[in-house]
């Protein structure tokens, strides 16, 4: 498979206008001006991520204009394209904050000495409320509110807030002051791609593409999602990646083998054989975790994370070395424990952790919030199947 035909077709689910006026565009030797944008609307990236920005890298060796936007002014305005309830909009600080670590994360699959970083706040926080009403004019409130969740959010009786349909006309015009040929995206942000194409439609008489992605299903079985914490996150270690991925449905593998590893697509159509032949899906999932943690932490790392996964998993052994935790108190809830504890980074984390069953106490799980832990040293706090604390009292 060549590379245009690989960046048109792997876990593509749209393109906009069509597929073979983009391959001919991509074939003309035209350099394009293509971008990818995210939100930092968290200060982590996941790995359902890493599968856009690998086509974006493809982009880059074809040798066009590539631009990795940080949409540090539309997270201050929230999208909610694929969420059931309004987006807590950010501050500044926190924005920025997030922002520090995307493309320190980023640079594992992108050569940012190839790629231009954009954020458009330089151009959206110049904007004026006379262009803000001539963008509005291109645009139907009619179709914004007829979207499947925000009707849902109608009917329900929730909040739409007016800023809402700000979103989609900014991202837009991010599309329209980039000039772009190409943009990237999930297959949920397509609302939002088409009013870049219908801006440079209207404003320069020029027909756009959209690359709408499929996006990889989370460890819930719902869309890997910052906000749903179902996410195997760039900046997990090596056990934790390793661990997750040989936690996956084997329903799922064919799925992350095509989005989140970056396997030859003939190994992809290879793992999907052997499964149909009905070979244990454990010794793909060892494949899998292999590969993603080497991409994200080298493979050295990457060996010793299946060795551990071996020893503690499949054969049941306490690990050697064991990270410590010393309690504030002899006695806390089992919710205060998992966060003084750093399994979790808040309480609401700390809740799903618990009542998905994924806390234990001296190898018991503990699914009540209010349990109460008496603590003594040598006791053995787990996270999951991986992650463990010894008790060593203050």
């Amino acid at each position: 498979m060549d590379k245009i035909e690989e960046i048109l077709t792997r876990g593509v689910g749209n393109i906009i206008p069509g597929k073979k006026e983009l391959e001919k565009l991509l074939c003309s030797g035209k350099k394009l001006n293509i971008y990818l944008g995210i939100d930092p609307t968290s200060p982590r990236i996941h790995l359902g991520h890493a599968f856009p920005l690998r086509k974006l890298q493809q982009l880059v060796e074809l040798d066009h204009n590539v631009s990795f936007l940080i949409g540090d002014f539309t997270a201050l305005i929230g999208d909610t394209s694929d969420k059931e309830g309004e987006r807590p909009s950010l501050t500044h600080q926190e924005i920025q904050a997030n922002f520090q670590t995307y493309k320190k994360q980023a640079e594992k699959f992108l050569d940012f000495s190839k790629i231009k970083v954009v954020r458009n706040s330089s151009w959206l926080g110049k904007i004026t409320s006379e262009q803000i009403i001539k963008l509005c004019q291109k645009f139907s409130a009619g179709d914004f509110y007829g979207r499947e969740l925000i009707r849902k959010r109608l009917s329900n009786g929730k909040h739409v807030g007016l800023h809402e349909l700000l979103y989609p006309v900014m991202q837009g015009y991010d599309s329209y002051h980039l000039d772009t040929d190409i943009q990237l995206g999930g297959t949920d942000q397509t609302f939002n791609m088409q009013a870049g194409r219908i801006l440079q439609k209207a404003f320069r008489d020029k027909e756009s593409f959209i690359i709408a992605n499929g996006f990889l299903t989370g460890t819930d079985g719902r869309k890997m999602s910052k906000t749903w914490n179902n996410g195997i996150w760039l900046e997990d270690s090596a056990d934790e990646v390793f661990g997750k991925v040989m936690s996956l449905k084997d329903t799922l593998l064919v799925e992350y083998f095509t989005l989140a590893a970056n396997f030859p697509m003939e190994k992809v159509l290879d793992a999907e054989k052997r499964l149909s032949n009905k070979e244990n899906p454990l010794i793909l999932k060892k494949e899998l975790a292999f590969q993603i943690v080497s991409e994200l932490h080298g493979k050295e790392e990457a060996g010793n994370a299946r060795t551990y996964f071996e020893k503690t998993v499949q054969n049941k052994e306490r690990p050697e070395q064991m990270a410590i935790f010393s309690p504030s108190k002899a006695l806390l809830t089992s919710l205060a424990t998992v966060v003084e504890a750093e399994f979790a980074k808040s309480n609401s984390q700390g809740k799903i952790l618990i009542k998905q069953g994924g806390f234990y106490y001296n190898n018991k799980r503990v699914d009540d919030l209010n349990f109460k832990l008496n603590f003594k040293t040598g006791d053995i706090l787990r996270k999951g199947t991986l992650e463990y604390r010894k008790v060593i009292l203050k």
